[in-house]
């Protein structure tokens, strides 16, 4: 059986749609050993480096509207916790980075919902769902992930904006429903309150 990768590389090279070709390109990112990063406005997805952007609340854009499925047969949305921080995590089962990095997520998730802090996940690449189900099971995964096989949440993030470009990604959504804060990497437990913290601390 092919890879994601391998699979990601043929149709990416079959693509015809520019927006096709970017989503097929997030699964790339994740396969690549690049640790470059890049600015807001680079609509390419590269694999990053660890860097944490935050953003003043002055300068902060709306986050796009986020909904449908989720892996567990639910349905959800942003929308949802409207007046929570919102963390929402990119991830793919088959990504070696997000399974290294779902046990931190897991507890902090735990440690911040008191502070009125709810995790969202975006699940993608993963076309058999059960795939999914299975990682949020061994990682004890309690929170819901929107099941986003093809890509087409991720790209409701504009060009220019703090968009997702790597695999996972962790997004940071304010009280307001504007996009605080973007890491392009798997995240320790202390480098996720770093880009959290900030945000649920303020009024």
């Amino acid at each position: 059986m092919s890879s994601p990768c391998a699979f990601g590389r043929r149709l990416l090279r079959r693509a015809a749609a520019p927006a096709g070709a970017v989503a097929l390109a997030l699964t790339l990112a994740a396969c690549s050993s690049s640790t470059s990063s890049s600015g807001a406005g680079n609509s390419n997805f590269v694999g990053g480096n660890g860097d944490i952007t935050m953003v003043k609340a002055g300068q902060r854009k709306p986050a796009p509207e986020l909904s449908g499925k989720t892996v567990a047969g639910a349905t959800t949305s942003l929308a949802a916790y409207k007046g929570k921080v919102v963390v929402v995590n990119i991830w793919g089962s088959w990504c070696a980075p997000c399974r290294a990095e779902a046990p931190n997520l897991a507890k902090v998730a735990t440690a911040e919902a008191g502070k009125g802090v709810q995790f969202l996940g975006i699940n993608t690449r993963d076309l058999d769902r059960s795939n999914a189900a299975r990682f949020d099971k061994r990682f004890g995964i309690t929170y819901p992930s929107l099941y986003d096989p093809y890509g087409k949440l991720i790209l409701k993030f504009p060009k220019g904006s703090l968009n997702p470009q790597s695999l996972p990604a962790t997004l940071v959504i304010d009280r307001q429903g504007r996009v605080a804060g973007r890491a392009l990497a798997a995240l320790t437990e202390d480098q996720l309150h770093k880009l959290i913290d900030p945000v649920a601390a303020e009024k």
